[in-house]
């Protein structure tokens, strides 16, 4: 039980503290990974990344509820996922009871960029670590991967290209992987 209410209480800091959105919460989960490997691994939580960035649903929450799945089963998919949530409810509607009369204060208009800041780091954060866990993942570069990666992304730079619906760049990374063995 003791161990169910640490993943609880850490699904709940990473909502509490995640500030920008799903993908804000990838540093908690390499932290967590470090803390409780016994819950999932570096390498776990790349392909709970890719999964959760292929299916409907914020990526912070897909990776919570599998989480708390995997460790606990069914009650603590939903209970990781439910901690993972209510700080975000909490602070909602707290910001929303106070936002109209202090939307124009300076300062809270400071915090809210210095919050976008720190957000954007943790993300890049996260996105190196998973980038290094994708591309050189036990030590030996993988130039396939790298190829895919470097496609996928210079495609979102093209007009016509980065129009199209993202299952389409996960489909195609998905047949790349099975044809070339990635």
């Amino acid at each position: 039980m003791t161990e169910f209410l640490q993943m609880c209480f850490e699904f709940f800091k990473a909502g509490l503290f995640a500030v920008g959105g799903g993908l804000a919460t990838l540093p908690f989960l390499r932290d967590m990974s470090a803390a409780h490997p016994n819950w999932f691994s570096v390498s776990d939580m790349a392909d709970m990344l890719a999964v959760s960035e292929s299916t409907p649903g914020p990526v912070g929450v897909n990776m919570a509820t599998y989480v708390g799945y995997r460790v606990f089963g069914i009650l603590g998919g939903i209970c990781a996922t439910l901690s993972l949530a209510l700080p975000s409810f909490i602070v909602v509607l707290i910001v929303a009871k106070i936002w109209e009369r202090y939307k124009t204060n300076e300062k809270v208009m400071k915090v809210f960029t210095a919050l976008r800041a720190a957000a954007i780091g943790l993300i890049i954060s996260a996105g190196v670590s998973v980038f290094s866990t994708a591309i050189i993942p036990d030590g030996t570069f993988r130039v396939g991967c790298f190829a895919l990666f470097l496609m996928i992304f210079i495609c979102n730079f093209i007009p016509k290209v980065k129009k199209l619906h993202p299952i389409v760049f996960i489909l195609i990374a998905g047949v790349v992987g099975i044809i070339f063995k990635l």
